[in-house]
């Protein structure tokens, strides 16, 4: 359904989107995270048609959106972080308005009096846009998005600003759409994402930094893993023993016990398992082991974890691209300092050798 082929989009010499690429089918729910100003809005505004990009193709359902972007216009409904309500109309003025702009050939009453219920906005149809509660007004640009009944549905930040009982409501909103329509959504939320997309990719400094199922996600992380311990000992002793072992990244006792166990929490070092080494380790102590669980990532800690790799790795080039560059002007100026020296021994006036 959507195509996305090495994207770029430059504001001047800063790149915003950089040479990327994803491919969304039918029905999937994709969601799209980043730090801020990693791109994200970027990369829909072009989807969407808003933007231009400076090198690359967008692809909707077949269509090329630079060469036919009305048509592509026709297929997407888009709610930007700040939906785009007249807030002197009412909500039937405003949902005809959109209608009408869209060229929409569904029956109009029938297909808005569907849409209201299906965001719930039938108690307030005929108000003031003005006059709505801020999840309202939300629900209200989320209807917008849905006239028409376009193929692809793209949100930014779609639960900003709602209560908890707004956001399940908004949830179970786009659950229900990804069962008929391809939907990208871009969020600060991350819980948001985990509890309703199939596939999650993370961007950051213009770069798709990851691409996975949301079961799947885990493996874009580290592979350090995450130990919950029960062990019979002195607690003292025993946090100190793991602490001391070259196997184990970082180690604490929680508060929580278990009867005569105390729960320690462990990060074995990268590529590491720390299992049976820990076990013997502690029977030669005499520190019977009656508990241990695999702790898998949460996608907070892996969002945290990409992130931070990407911003090492670039951090790390710019200083020895910025070494390099030292070093390059440091050779310019000694080459240059040879020259100037040499032609300076190539102008000395010689002492005049005529006849006396």
């Amino acid at each position: 359904m959507i195509k996305i082929d090495h994207l770029v989009k430059n504001y001047g010499a800063t790149p915003a989107v950089d040479d990327i690429s994803f491919e969304v089918e039918r029905g999937e729910i994709v969601g799209l995270l980043g730090p801020n100003g990693a791109g994200k809005s970027t990369t829909m505004n072009i989807l969407a048609g808003y933007l231009s990009s400076t090198a690359g193709r967008v692809i909707v359902d077949g269509l090329n959106v630079l060469d036919q972007p009305l048509e592509v216009k026709k297929r997407i409904g888009y709610l930007p972080e700040q939906p785009p309500l007249y807030l002197d109309m009412t909500v039937e003025e405003y949902l005809i308005f959109v209608y009408n702009l869209k060229g929409c050939t569904l029956n109009r009453t029938k297909h808005l009096q569907e849409i209201c219920e299906v965001v719930k906005l039938t108690d307030v149809y005929h108000r003031l846009i003005k006059n709505l509660s801020k999840g309202f007004r939300q629900r209200v640009g989320i209807a917008q998005a849905l006239i028409g009944n376009p193929p692809v549905i793209i949100f930014d930040e779609p639960t900003v600003g709602l209560d908890p009982k707004q956001i399940i409501e908004v949830r179970n909103l786009i659950r229900t759409l990804g069962r008929d329509h391809t939907v990208i959504l871009s969020t600060h939320i991350l819980q948001e994402v985990q509890a309703v997309c199939d596939r999650i990719i993370i961007i950051n400094k213009g770069k798709i930094v990851a691409d996975e199922l949301t079961e799947n996600i885990n493996r874009v992380a580290s592979n350090t893993c995450r130990y919950q311990a029960k062990i019979c000992g002195p607690q003292r002793e025993v946090l100190a023993m793991l602490r001391e072992r070259p196997d184990v990244a970082y180690a604490e006792v929680l508060a929580a016990r278990d009867g005569e166990a105390y729960i320690y929490h462990i990060e074995g070092t990268k590529g590491v398992d720390i299992r049976k080494s820990l076990f013997y380790a502690l029977s030669a102590k005499g520190w019977p082991l009656v508990g241990l669980e695999t702790l898998g990532m949460n996608l907070e800690d892996i969002f945290i974890s990409v992130v931070d790799k990407t911003d090492g790795a670039a951090e790390q080039k710019s200083a020895k691209g910025a070494k390099k560059g030292r070093t390059r002007t440091v050779e310019k100026d000694i080459a240059q300092s040879i020259l100037d020296a040499t032609a300076a021994k190539q102008n000395e006036i010689a002492p005049y050798e005529g006849d006396e």
